[in-house]
């Protein structure tokens, strides 16, 4: 379990401090984390187990169009080796080893892409969670009440809930 949260966070996990408190169940989501989180972590897989912290501002330009701030170039730390990246994306991208659980035309394809996906649901139904990466685009999505009640079970399977807006995402 150590290790394990040594590589959460060298992929960009900071959230998992108690580390007395947690147990293999971690692995399948047993501890809290954020969304920018785990788009660090899908995206670290993307980058071929490069690890770049989130950048919201890439561009600063003033009212006459002169960049006053370039961040495109973004360095970068390897949390991964190039192999696990590669397998990581590999197994999240086999749609034949998902269609029994979702089908072979599922949400998750994204026609004339390769697209590496995860979803997942709380046991309590009070989250439901979509993620998927290309090389070029790492987008995560999350659902749930505000006020953290359960959602309807019909409504946040791995299908359903968070995954078609994941869709409409990546497909526009």
């Amino acid at each position: 379990i150590p290790e394990m949260l040594k590589t959460a966070k060298d992929m960009g996990i900071t959230t998992l401090t108690d580390t007395d408190n947690y147990g293999l169940s971690l692995t399948l989501g047993g501890g809290g984390v954020k969304l920018l989180e785990m788009m660090s972590v899908y995206g670290t897989i993307a980058s071929g187990g490069v690890r770049f912290d989130p950048n919201p501002i890439l561009e600063v330009t003033d009212a006459s169009g002169n960049i006053l701030e370039d961040r495109h170039e973004a360095s970068g730390r390897r949390a991964l080796t190039e192999e696990v990246a590669y397998l990581l994306t590999s197994i999240l991208s086999d749609n034949n080893a998902r269609a029994p659980a979702f089908g072979t035309n599922s949400q998750l394809v994204i026609p004339k892409h390769i697209v590496a996906a995860k979803t997942g649901t709380s046991d309590d139904k009070r989250d439901n969670w979509a993620f998927g990466y290309t090389p070029e685009y790492v987008v995560g999505v999350w659902v749930g009440n505000n006020d953290n009640s359960p959602m309807d079970p019909r409504l946040t399977s791995g299908i359903t809930g968070a995954t078609p807006i994941w869709h409409d995402i990546m497909v526009n």
